[in-house]
């Protein structure tokens, strides 16, 4: 057998840039990279070497890497991903909340954390955390419990069955999520003698596993046997590249589709069976549906409570439930009638099973209803705009290769509900995990994946707060995005839903928070501090100027506009289980606990 004497580090940067997915392209697009002591030497190294036959790219924060190289695989339905390493310490624990990110959302990322000395022998390194009653530990242990696959490198050689394994993770859809290699810095600049042919060149399909017949059939009966069908579409649909076949059985059956965060733009809004956002972030279009419906037909989707109104949104007392989906923990979830199998194939194999059953659908009616409503509630005033004003605006002058991205806080809930998607593909929000800091990387990660496409990125201020230095490297790195930042001084919507469970505003808008001298942030000014054309504006209409404006800049620009915390769409949405205390000396909160003891006595 022929070998090859390598680094441990140079053999695992070879074999990643040897991966190669169904389309022909690179499966490991490239590395996003902090270098510190326990990867500089050894894995900087071997970058170094690779060149362009895997890109390095450098960020600001670990964690911020993390996201953007997720957002990069979400949007490219999971058939590409992107590695990201670190120094060992605080860098590697930088990227644990982004581990958790990709692990709720089942997405695939490869993280390269260095590690302590496996020989031990300078003991203990700087930044190591010791466990007083365990050697083996080390702080990347914190990965094991958000990977999909967790192992540590201690000898050269045992690369030869982790990176196998590590790729069979990235590409499964029912184990897909986040890999953790820790990588001990010393056995990265080890050598070893590698088989050649472990470097050879392997192509990686994403499987397409056919339902079984017995669940097949159990489900074909179960819809045959439904009046009042509602099918949600989850993330799942996007990334088996379902939303053809999804399209094709609703109208087949005439068979009412709602979508989830993950799920929106599986059809367009216009689509005749599609009757919009479902949950508590969801259109009344979609959710009167749901309460009616006898059977959910739920696909691609983990069912989250935000997706089920905290399961008290299917009043039918006959309803059931009937899943698909890839991984079979998320199938069996509620004593499901569960279909494992691949969204695309099951839908075609179902719909050949139902054959010509044909459901009444619920109308127009409704569908016009809310489009009404959202129109009324996304149309500019001259007041302090709202939210959804805000929204209103990106969508009137976004492009027709457009992509909005957003994550956590209020803004969600107005986008999934308000959102009006013309085709797949052009919302990109991160709401598994609600991860704040997400959006500005998130942003940096769909722009790799999608480079022609006009990304804009919507913000609030406490998220910009909390990570906003990829905003640097999307400048650096000439990736144009357009962000648009809504200052209402604070976390405007724990605020409201603090008030709404009984509690005094408190410790949430900067005002309300303790503090000897008023919060007086320049956004504008912080931008364009990191290289973007940045601009503060009055209004909508200011908004809207400057949006047009900012797709003919050369360089990432940050819009800034002032809103109001106070305001929410109060149309469509559903009950949401948030616990209020039993006790307290407050009436509102008394009043609060009333009328959750009542919601809770609805639930089915």
């Amino acid at each position: 057998m022929s070998t090859i004497r390598l680094t441990a580090a140079q053999a695992l940067v070879r074999y990643l840039s040897a991966q190669v997915n169904e389309d022909g392209e690179r499966f490991v697009a490239g590395v996003w990279a902090i270098f510190g002591h326990g990867n500089v030497a050894g894995l900087g190294e071997a970058l170094y070497r690779a060149g362009d036959a895997l890109p390095t790219w450098r960020g600001h924060n670990e964690q911020g890497m993390a996201h953007a190289a997720i957002a990069f695989a979400k949007a490219n339905n999971r058939k590409r991903v992107m590695a990201v390493t670190s120094s060992i310490g605080p860098g590697a624990t930088n990227m644990v909340t982004a581990a958790a990110v990709a692990h709720v959302n089942r997405l695939p990322v490869l993280l390269l954390p260095g590690d302590v000395f496996a020989n031990r022998l300078p003991d203990p390194v700087l930044q190591q955390v010791e466990d007083f009653s365990d050697g083996t530990v080390s702080a990347n242990d914190c990965f094991r419990p958000v990977s999909r696959y967790f192992d540590r490198i201690t000898r050269p050689e045992q690369i030869l069955t982790a990176l196998p394994r590590a790729m069979a993770t990235l590409v499964d859809p029912a184990g897909c999520g986040p890999v953790t290699l820790a990588l001990c810095q010393d056995v990265q600049a080890e050598a070893c003698d590698y088989p050649e042919t472990f470097f050879q060149p392997r192509t990686w399909v994403m499987r397409r596993q056919r339902p079984d017949a017995g669940e097949l059939a159990r489900a074909a009966e179960a819809l045959r046997a439904a009046e009042t069908p509602l099918i949600i579409a989850g993330g799942g649909v996007h990334y088996s590249e379902a939303c053809e076949a999804l399209a094709a059985f609703a109208e087949e059956h005439r068979i009412p589709v709602a979508e989830t965060q993950a799920g929106k733009s599986a059809l367009p809004w216009t689509h005749p069976c599609s009757v919009g956002a479902i949950g508590v972030t969801g259109a009344e279009s979609a959710n009167a549906v749901a309460r009616t419906a006898d059977l959910i037909l739920a696909v691609g989707t983990r069912l989250q409570d935000f997706t089920t109104g905290s399961w008290s949104l299917f009043q039918n007392p006959k309803v059931r439930l009937l899943t698909v989906n890839a991984a079979p923990f998320d199938a069996t979830k509620h004593d499901a009638v569960a279909v494992v199998g691949d969204a695309r194939t099951t839908l075609e194999e179902l719909d050949a099973a139902l054959g010509d059953r044909v459901f009444a659908p619920p109308g127009e009616g409704p569908k016009a209803d809310w489009d009404r409503a959202a129109d009324a509630v996304t149309a500019a005033t001259d007041d302090m705009p709202s939210d959804a004003q805000v929204i209103g605006a990106v969508q009137r002058t976004m492009t027709d290769n457009g992509i909005v991205v957003c994550a956590a806080g209020g803004l969600p809930g107005e986008l999934h509900k308000l959102w009006r998607s013309p085709r797949r593909g052009d919302y990109h929000l991160e709401y598994g995990y609600s991860c704040m800091g997400y959006e500005i990387a998130g942003g940096l990660g769909v722009k790799m994946a999608r480079p022609e496409a006009d990304v804009v990125v919507v913000v609030g201020d406490g998220s910009y707060m909390m990570m906003n230095s990829e905003l640097a490297t999307s400048v650096m790195l000439g990736l144009k995005l357009t962000v648009v930042v809504l200052d209402n001084r604070g976390f405007g919507c724990i605020d409201r839903l603090q008030r709404a469970t009984g509690g005094a505003s408190f410790n949430n808008l900067l005002d309300t928070a303790r503090h000897r001298t008023p919060s007086a942030i320049d956004f504008a000014a912080h931008a364009a501090s990191m290289g973007a054309a940045a601009t503060h504006v009055d209004d909508v209409a200011g908004l809207e100027a400057a949006l047009v404006a900012a797709r003919n800049a050369d360089r990432t620009s940050v819009i800034v506009i002032d809103t109001d915390p106070a305001l929410g769409t109060r149309a469509g949405g559903h009950w949401w289980d948030v616990a209020v205390p039993e006790v307290s000396d407050r009436a509102e909160v008394a009043a609060a606990r009333e009328s959750y003891d009542a919601a809770l006595r609805k639930r089915p």
